[in-house]
């Protein structure tokens, strides 16, 4: 249960408060200087005394000077208080991320423990073990997914992943991962589309290309709520770049939430049509590989029906 925080303790009103404290206390001196100043000035006509002798041309270099360093404070309080902001929401985006993670562990450990108490509570068919059987490794990739997310995620944001990259052919190699993966999508329709007919030669990690593919797949899968769910990839040259498109008939992405998709544990809000869990990494881990090949990924909406378009920008292996 979240902690309720009373008004007059919530971190805005007293950063505001403090920031009004402080301008009035730099109103309130400066105020006083210059009364003090004016009430030295009738003295000093009064008794006909030198003003030279009082540092009456100080009068401002000080109030200046301390306007400076007033103002520094104020700087200094409103960086702290932004770092504090962006620290409570890294805190609640990891505090979701960890809800949403133990259901995604929590969901396949239960099925599997319920399948197998089936098995030793009854005697099944052979077309009914083989059908449990298949529910069980779905879950065991399923469980074998999120934990492979995890350790190479903390390899590659600690740089302890040492990349072996080859020098292959992008579009072969989609086409190869698409069908030694079809069976993950038995209802979505993949097509890839080379218009230009030729080779696109880059120098990829096959282990990390093979992570950022599944991502995007199994990404434009789960947000779908089409009867026939369908992913077009298109290459195309764009001058000494290779430019891949992944476009998909799911429910497309929000304007606002285009630039926070690449976020660490950010998750869209759910449509009331399809709602799914997620960790909030996988897009995360997606740009993360994209620029560990010196690439780029953008999101855009599809132009035609509903859907997104990803756009993955890699350098191509020149002579």
């Amino acid at each position: 249960m979240p902690l309720k925080i009373k008004w007059f303790f919530h971190p805005i009103f007293v950063f505001v408060f403090s920031i009004v404290a402080l301008s009035l206390s730099l109103f309130l001196y400066i105020y006083w200087y210059v009364e003090a100043s004016a009430g030295l000035k009738r003295v000093i006509r009064y008794y006909h005394l030198d003003p030279q002798q009082f540092l009456e041309a100080q009068t401002w270099v000080v109030i200046l000077v301390v306007s400076i360093l007033m103002a520094i404070i104020l700087a200094g309080t409103i960086i702290i208080f932004i770092y504090g902001q962006h620290m409570l929401r890294l805190y609640r985006l990891q505090q979701d991320f960890v809800n949403n993670f133990t259901h995604e562990l929590k969901t396949p450990v239960t099925s599997l423990k319920l399948y197998l108490e089936t098995f030793l509570k009854h005697e099944l068919p052979r077309n009914e073990q083989q059908k449990y059987i298949r529910y069980m490794l779905q879950d065991t990739d399923r469980l074998t997914n999120n934990i492979s997310r995890i350790l190479n995620l903390a390899r590659i944001e600690t740089k302890t992943y040492s990349t072996e990259v080859v020098l292959t052919d992008l579009v072969e190699t989609v086409k190869v991962f698409r069908d030694k993966t079809i069976h993950l999508f038995p209802k979505a329709e993949i097509r890839i589309h080379n218009p230009f007919d030729r080779t696109f030669p880059c120098l990829i990690d096959p282990l990390l290309f093979d992570m950022l593919l599944t991502n995007l797949m199994v990404n434009a899968m789960q947000y779908n709520v089409s009867e026939k769910p369908a992913l077009d990839i298109r290459f195309a040259p764009v001058k000494n770049k290779i430019s891949i498109r992944f476009e998909d008939n799911g429910i497309g992405i929000k304007r606002a939430d285009r630039r926070k998709v690449f976020q660490k544990f950010y998750r869209v809000d759910q449509s009331a049509e399809k709602t799914t869990k997620g960790s909030g990494l996988g897009l995360y881990l997606v740009q993360n590989i994209a620029r560990m090949h010196k690439g780029k990924v953008t999101v855009a909406p599809r132009l035609e029906g509903t859907g997104s378009v990803f756009t993955l920008m890699l350098p191509l292996k020149t002579n």
